[in-house]
């Protein structure tokens, strides 16, 4: 068991100091997500990367070294190792040495509670372990040989064996999410049979989306300050004050230089992301670097093709700042609030419909009870402010959605 971690911070010739001492404290708090002590830590600036330390070997010899006096047991680099790097440093140190992916892979492995998750983390770990597999190995050498009547020639190395015991659990797993994502989209189009406009909170890890989704919907997600708290998607109901419904999907949080293999592994997840009608972008104001987790979560939502959607900036956790100063030159609507106690969340809702007016219209209506049908539709699909039943059919003033106006428009009242 890892007790005593050495964090290593490698900075390149044009990396800023304030950027490099920021990703050193993250990896810092990462770490303390995995309740693994850390007796010390160092910035290490290169001129360029070397193929076999990632460092220069004198000062490969200068951190381990440093290690050794404050007794640590393993050495985590806040940048990203090669499979051989990670080898050559062990071997160099005698200690475990792991990166920030490494980190970040166990995080989520702890998180995973749906079996979807604990598949999509599973598959993240395989992929990156399969090219790591000479690092839990020293005996390379034996050969595993045939015996008995039936010869199977000069035997297979162990690496090999379990290189195709990783592929084949890689495709097992590949097969089983596969089922997993059709049953998701089964439910998908469950829910697109009464379409509701639907919106997805996204953000940095810890930025407060699942408080957020409490607040707005009355759930009882897992919120807590810590990284990562939640990696499933989780979608609640809400009502505007219009009394227009709307669906909030909560979404797993962001951070720098997420391992590309989770957003791989995430997709699925995060397709939430890409099909909502727009996107609730929940930024913690509190956070000194918060400026710099907005461009890491729009770099994400790049990555997923969910960067042009309709978006809302919601900068979150006003109760903890005295004073609030918004970056400029912001080109879509921010609202500033307090998800704990409520502060700012009229103003959020208010734009919410605002993003919602395209999709509906109002309309003054004369159904005659026969048509219970529509009537009953409306309730489910759009908004009904009045309504009051005379001689002639039921009497309804009501927002009614584009995509059904047509069917309506016969019983309009002139």
């Amino acid at each position: 068991m890892v007790e005593r971690a050495y964090l290593v911070g490698v900075a390149g010739p044009t990396d800023s100091e304030s950027d490099c001492e920021s990703l050193l404290d993250e990896l810092e708090e990462l770490v303390n997500t995995l309740r693994i002590g850390i007796v010390g830590k160092e910035q290490v600036r290169m001129r360029k990367p070397q193929a076999r330390y990632l460092l220069g070997s004198g000062k490969m010899e200068s951190v381990v070294e440093r290690a050794r006096e404050i007794r640590a047991d393993c050495l985590v680099f806040e940048a990203e190792l090669s499979p051989a790097q990670q080898r050559n440093w062990e071997a160099a140190s005698g200690m475990c040495v792991i990166d920030r992916q490494e980190v970040i892979l166990d995080i989520f492995s702890e998180r995973a509670q749906t079996r979807e998750a604990v598949l999509q983390v599973e598959l993240a770990r395989a992929e990156h372990s399969l090219p790591r597999l000479k690092n839990a190995w020293t005996h390379l050498s034996r050969q595993r040989g045939g015996g008995g009547v039936t010869q199977r020639g000069e035997g297979e190395a162990q690496i090999e064996l379990d290189a195709r015991m990783v592929r084949t659990r890689i495709a097992k797993l590949k097969k089983e999410l596969e089922a997993v994502i059709r049953h998701r989209d089964t439910q998908r189009k469950q829910r697109q049979r009464v379409p509701v406009p639907t919106a997805a909170i996204v953000g940095y890890t810890n930025a407060g989306k699942s408080t957020l989704l409490n607040a707005l919907t009355g759930a009882r997600v897992l919120s807590e300050d810590k990284l990562f708290a939640t990696l499933d998607p989780t979608t609640r109901q809400m009502r505007l004050p219009s009394g227009q419904k709307l669906l909030l999907t909560d979404t797993v949080g962001f951070v720098r230089r997420l391992p590309h293999k989770l957003v791989e592994a995430f997709k699925a997840t995060l397709e939430e992301a890409v099909l909502a009608d727009f996107l609730v972008h929940v930024v913690d104001i509190s956070n000194p670097e918060y400026e710099q987790q907005l461009v890491t979560t729009n770099a994400v939502l790049k990555e997923l093709g969910a960067d042009e959607k309709r978006m809302i900036t919601v900068f979150n956790k006003l109760d903890r700042v005295p004073a609030v100063r918004l970056p400029k030159g912001l080109s879509r609507p921010s609202v500033p609030v307090s998800a704990m106690t409520g502060e700012g969340l009229l103003e959020l809702t208010a734009q919410f419909e605002q993003f919602l007016e395209d999709r509906m219209v109002t309309m003054d209506l004369l159904i005659p009870f026969d048509r219970y049908e529509l009537i009953s539709q409306l309730h489910q699909q759009g908004t009904v402010k009045e309504e009051k039943a005379g001689d002639e059919g039921l009497r309804l003033v009501a927002n009614v959605p584009n995509r059904i106006r047509s069917q309506y428009e016969e019983f309009v009242v002139s």
